[in-house]
């Protein structure tokens, strides 16, 4: 099973380009789609949730063209957008029960032990009759993928699912989304580079609705192995450096700046080889996107 995604484009007000040409293979598991906010992430998940058109291109997935046949995605789909409502004062149970019926699942008994299992599996069957406005916001999140579930469905996609999530929610969220993966294209959309280094075997990074880069994501880190080059500095040092090296990224340590260089030597012996990694190189193509 594998999402064919063919030469898409969108284009919003006859001026801003959201897609450009975007073409991806995704099968099962769990695939990072990496990029700013702005990039086309969410228009580009949109389109694929078959709740927008796009102005030219294909989305096909076993033997379903997509944007032809939306009512047969819609079967198989689960989807979290970036933000979902949710009826405040309603609970979890009612309202999951709400949902699947919507997504079709007609008896009663049947729905009841699907939502009894998928509330023991996002951890939130304790909690399954306090209504969702008292819920946490990653409680909330937690509830999304559980809707997201109802169904069986063959390809799920969250789009920004852990922003603003605290760490040890955000840390839930990675165990559960790891465990859907394992039968199931799931299309993770997200800013956060974290969220693709620790889950995702495949992925993309886009800018500017363009696919900059596709592939595995340690195979993307070690383009950058021998080119990289840290160093501390002072804080007067720092626009000096700035305007003599490509410095792709920089962090403060103590109060002082930490400097990482992209250069085929070393610069000079004050700076130290940096072991690339996946953060290395997403700043790397943001910065070449912001200098064209």
């Amino acid at each position: 099973m594998a999402l064919e995604i063919k030469n898409l484009s969108k284009t919003y007000n006859k001026e801003k380009k959201a897609l450009s040409d975007i073409s991806l293979t995704i099968g099962k598991g769990m695939f990072g789609l990496l990029g700013q906010n702005g990039a086309g992430k969410s228009t580009l998940m949109r389109t694929i949730a078959t709740l927008q058109n796009p102005d030219s291109g294909g989305i096909f997935l076993d033997g379903i063209n997509v944007l032809k046949e939306p009512e047969e995605m819609r079967k198989i789909l689960g989807y979290l957008p970036q933000d979902f409502g949710v009826y405040e004062n309603v609970t979890a149970f009612e309202m999951l029960h709400h949902i699947a019926k919507m997504k079709g699942v007609a008896n009663k008994l049947q729905r009841n032990e699907t939502i009894e299992e998928l509330l023991h599996r996002v951890n939130l069957h304790d909690v399954k009759d306090r209504k969702l406005s008292h819920y946490s916001g990653g409680m909330r999140q937690r509830f999304g993928i559980a809707q997201a579930l109802l169904g069986d469905p063959k390809i799920i996609i969250v789009d920004e699912p852990t922003a603003g999530l605290d760490p040890m929610e955000r840390n839930r969220f990675y165990n559960l989304l790891s465990d859907i993966g394992e039968n199931t294209i799931v299309i993770l959309s997200t800013h956060i580079v974290e969220d693709v280094s620790t889950l995702c075997n495949d992925m993309a990074i886009i800018g500017h609705g363009k696919v900059l880069k596709a592939g595995k994501p340690n195979e993307i880190e070690q383009e950058l192995s021998g080119k990289l080059w840290t160093k501390k500095l002072e804080k007067a040092e720092l626009k000096k450096v700035q305007e003599k090296h490509q410095v792709i990224s920089t962090y403060y340590e103590a109060g002082k700046p930490v400097l990482t260089v992209l250069a085929e030597q070393q610069p000079d012996p004050s700076f130290s080889s940096k072991r690339p990694t996946l953060e290395d190189a997403y700043f790397n193509l943001m910065f070449q996107q912001n200098i064209k």
